[in-house]
């Protein structure tokens, strides 16, 4: 019997790490030069802003297609054809003639990325398995973190050198290396845990992930950290720069260190001896972090006590990827590409349901309270996920044992 072949575990961590912090660069790195294409297209900042609502939502949309896909076909060649797809469309955002024209291949880009954002999760639930799966996610999520706070700062060096084509060369590069490592990456899936009908049994393999309490209860709170997250993205530069006076450069400086703190807790979540004591740690720290968050908007504390419970609120919710991310993939892994899949699409989601929220009202109260409610609604879910309930009702006691 011919022996499957291996790529070494520093190839997979460098790899996998590159592919998850392709959804940052991808929607982030040309925010710096977002005036310099409304002249250049000579079109109004909404165009072009356009842009990046249409590659977020083709990493939402493609997840949705790459994870199953993944399923029926392995993960080598749904990844190889995502990065072809994505080269391409860098192509075309480069010699876009219009504004529209730079929209709909910024689309094609965010789906083709997706594959890279899904696919990451995937092949690491295919590899490995317990704790240390826990330990490469937590690595890969340090990298994505990292990522969040890379992507800007190197759009703005590579700006000043060539102007926003030059951001889109460089994008161009890192997709042509990812292609690159796609051929070189032996496949990580069986053929025996290939699903051989493609349309029965990615249903079948849908139905096995919704029916999955424990999955489906992970997923969400995965998916209510992340809001936890856009909070402060929404909030921080008006609360730090308009209510606190901060400059921009303070603001950016501060920012990246609320980054790095979340990717090192990410990194570090690996270290307890269980994700399900890492969660119910970061989960019950999230919700005491929010409630004290808010009371000190709601009361006008100094900047620096705001920034402190802030650093410690996002390292919280760090260490929550990492623990809710592993537990996930660990329950879905009979269905890891529909599970990855499923677990991006929650995360767009809420990506994109909190935002207008932060801005109702008076900014200051509106992001404490949200603050309490996500992260009050993230513990729960932990705690759903830990007692095999249905996050809905955990308030209700069971009747019956299981």
């Amino acid at each position: 019997m011919k022996l499957r072949r291996r790529n070494s575990k520093l190839f997979m961590l460098i790899f996998l790490g590159t592919l998850s912090a392709f959804g940052p660069f991808v929607m982030d790195m040309y925010l710096p030069t977002l005036p310099e294409m409304t002249g250049y297209f000579r079109t109004s900042s909404a165009m072009v802003q356009l842009g990046l609502t249409t590659s977020m939502a083709g990493l939402a949309a493609g997840q949705i297609v790459f994870g199953p896909l993944s399923d029926r076909y392995g993960r080598r060649k749904p990844l190889i054809i995502a990065m072809s797809l994505f080269l391409i469309s860098t192509v075309g955002c480069i010699f876009a003639r219009n504004i529209s024209q730079f929209i709909a291949m910024r689309l094609i880009q965010g789906f083709a990325g997706s594959g890279g954002v899904v696919l990451s999760r995937s092949i690491a639930s295919d590899k490995y398995s317990a704790q240390e799966l826990a330990t490469m996610l937590g690595l890969i999520g340090a990298i994505n973190g990292i990522a969040t706070v890379a992507a800007p700062i190197a759009g703005g060096f590579a700006a000043a050198i060539a102007g926003w084509k030059g951001i889109f060369w460089c994008l161009l590069l890192l997709g042509a290396v990812l292609l690159a490592g796609s051929i070189r990456m032996h496949e990580p899936l069986s053929g025996s845990k290939m699903k051989k009908n493609s349309r029965e049994a990615l249903l079948g393999g849908l139905k096995d992930v919704l029916r999955n309490r424990r999955f489906m209860a992970y997923a969400l709170q995965y998916g209510l950290t992340m809001a936890v997250i856009f909070i402060n993205v929404a909030s921080a530069p008006f609360i730090m720069q308009e209510h606190y006076g901060t400059t921009p450069m303070m603001f950016s400086i501060v920012f990246g260190v609320n980054a790095v703190g979340m990717a090192i807790a990410s990194a570090l979540a690996a270290r307890f001896r269980s994700m399900e004591k890492a969660l119910k740690v970061s989960g019950d720290g999230m919700l005491a972090c929010g409630i004290l968050i808010c009371c000190a908007l709601m009361t006008g504390c100094g900047f620096w006590i705001y920034e402190s419970l802030l650093l410690l609120l996002l390292s919280m919710a760090g260490m929550s990827f990492t623990a809710s991310n592993a537990l996930a993939m660990e329950n879905g892994h009979d269905n890891a590409g529909v599970a990855s899949a499923m677990l991006g699409t929650v995360c767009y989601a809420f990506g994109g349901i909190v935002p207008p929220l932060v801005g109702t009202g008076d900014m200051m109260t509106s992001a404490g309270i949200l603050f309490v409610i996500f992260t009050f609604l993230s513990c729960l879910c932990s705690r759903a996920a830990a007692s095999g309930l249905h996050p809905g009702r955990l308030f209700f006691r069971r009747k019956q044992a299981a």
